[in-house]
Order: structure tokens, then C-alpha cells, then sequence
């Protein structure tokens, strides 16, 4: 499986995946699943995938040949929303090749992209393009996208992320993210490739790859793991009948009753049975 975050903010952008692919337990891979495209003083796009990894490939392939898609390529697009036309219509040409194939043998057409980066004269930006070429933009308001086994990693980036989080402060919850989802989910693993990028920059000067002798990801994995448990054991227990000090959790919702206890009716006749 996988796991990719992508996220835009005020100072840039962080990009963060995986880099495990199964196909089932004793099928398991190792593949990259970011790709970065630089245009020297230009602009710089990354993109990161999840899915079918042969349709994840060839679309990328299709990118890195520069290949005219109704006349544009990565490298002439005027700006980023156009270049993630450009991706879109990657996906279409890949699907109207390979779509008949995969459905004559039962696979789904599964391909589910993070793109982001900056073109000159414009604010850095980030989409999420699906199986259709389809996608939406990333905004102030919502401003990261998870593709993969997103669910363990989502709880950390909600509480913490916002389009006014420094660059460094997003990496370390990007990486607490991901630290997340390895200890939940066996499909995602190491190593990981990280990509942050600084506004108008339009360069690669912090792109790592990370695996289990990071001194930092070691740190991550330990330091967090650590405050959890604290964390938990700081918070008092549920106060079930009001003796002692705390927080009753013996209260009357708002918008429903008591859970109704259905009890056995006895028959006619049918005597309770005595202790």
C-alpha cells in the first residue's frame, strides 16, 4: 500500500512518502513513489502517487518524456494549475491504453496523485488528481492532502497544521504523520523520501531520504511514543458516580436519551426464577 502527505502553506511546501508496495504478504517492494521535475530558476514541481504502481509508472513516464499533451508538457505549462492539466491528461492517455486490459482481467483503474510545486511569477500550489485527471486545489482553509492509508496519520495534521505553520514545524508533523501510520499499518514502511520546498526558491537544497538510521525519524519515533503515554496517563479516569474528584462522565445528552435496555418478557404462566 502507501502513504503520501503533501502540504501547502504560507512558506511552501512539504511533500513526504513511503516507499513500501505489496501484493500481499510475500510480495512485498520497495519503490519510489515521488518524482521531482526541476526547470532551473523556472519552476520546480514534485509529485507523489498511490495506486496501481504499472499505471503510477507509465503516467510518470509519459511526464518525464515531456511528451505534448494537447500541446503542453511540465515544461512549457504557463503556470501550476495548467501543469496539473498536464498530469490529468497523463492519467486519460494511460486509461484510454490500458483500461479494456484491466478490466477483461477484473483490475480496478486505480491512480491517485499529490502534485504541487511553483511556475515564476506565481504563489507556490498543490492538487490531488484522481483516476479521472480530475482534481482539486489545495486552499488556506484545507491546506494538505493524504493519499494511501491516510487514516492513522490524519488525527496529528487536523489538531496541528494550518496554512500559517512554518515550513519546520509542518516537516516534524508531517514526519509524526507518517510515524503514525508504520506503527499502525504494516502495507506503509521505510524508507521515506521528503521534499521541502521554500517559496520562490525554485530548487531542491532539502530533499532526504530517511530510513530506520535517521537520527532525527529515530528521535520522532521514540520522543512521540513517549508523550503519548504520558499524555494518556495524565488524563483522570471517568468519574461513574460523582465521589470523586474530576469529571463526571454521568451526563444527559443533548440530543439523545439513554441507550434503551430491551428485557425478556416472560411468558404467560412462567415463573421468575428465584436465587
Amino acid at each position: 500500500m502507501t502513504y503520501c502527505v503533501g502540504l501547502c502553506l504560507e512558506e511552501g511546501l512539504v511533500f513526504l512518502a513511503d516507499t513500501r508496495t505489496n501484493a500481499g504478504v510475500d510480495q512485498v517492494g520497495t519503490f519510489r513513489k515521488m518524482a521531482l521535475f526541476q526547470k532551473e530558476g523556472d519552476r520546480f514541481f514534485a509529485l507523489m502517487s498511490a495506486g496501481n504502481l504499472a499505471i503510477t509508472q507509465a503516467v510518470k513516464e509519459i511526464l518525464l518524456q515531456g511528451n505534448l499533451l494537447n500541446g503542453n508538457n511540465l515544461w512549457n505549462a504557463t503556470n501550476t494549475h495548467e501543469a496539473a492539466v498536464v498530469v490529468g491528461d497523463a492519467i486519460k492517455q494511460v486509461y484510454d491504453r490500458d483500461f479494456k486490459a484491466l478490466q477483461k482481467a477484473g483490475i480496478d483503474f486505480n491512480c491517485n496523485l499529490i502534485f504541487g510545486g511553483q511556475v515564476q511569477g506565481e504563489k507556490p500550489r498543490l492538487f490531488n488528481i484522481y483516476s479521472a485527471g480530475n482534481f482539486i486545489e489545495a486552499t488556506p482553509e484545507t491546506c494538505y492532502f493524504q493519499i494511501g492509508e491516510s487514516k492513522y496519520g490524519k488525527p496529528i495534521l487536523d489538531r496541528v497544521v494550518n496554512f500559517k505553520t512554518p515550513l519546520n514545524l509542518a516537516t516534524k508533523c508531517a514526519l509524526i504523520s507518517m510515524d503514525s501510520t508504520l506503527n499502525s499499518n504494516i502495507s506503509v514502511g521505510l524508507p521515506l523520501d521528503l521534499f521541502v520546498y521554500e517559496r520562490d526558491q525554485f530548487k531542491s537544497d532539502k530533499v532526504v531520504t530517511i530510513d530506520e538510521t535517521n537520527p532525527y525519524f529515530s528521535m520522532i519515533h521514540e520522543v512521540w511514543g513517549e508523550k503519548l503515554r504520558n499524555a494518556f496517563m495524565d488524563i483522570p479516569e471517568p468519574n461513574w458516580n460523582g465521589s470523586r474528584r474530576g469529571k463526571t462522565i454521568i451526563s444527559t445528552a443533548k440530543r439523545l436519551g439513554p441507550v434503551p435496555i430491551h428485557r425478556a418478557k416472560l411468558k404467560s404462566g412462567q415463573n421468575k426464577k428465584t436465587k
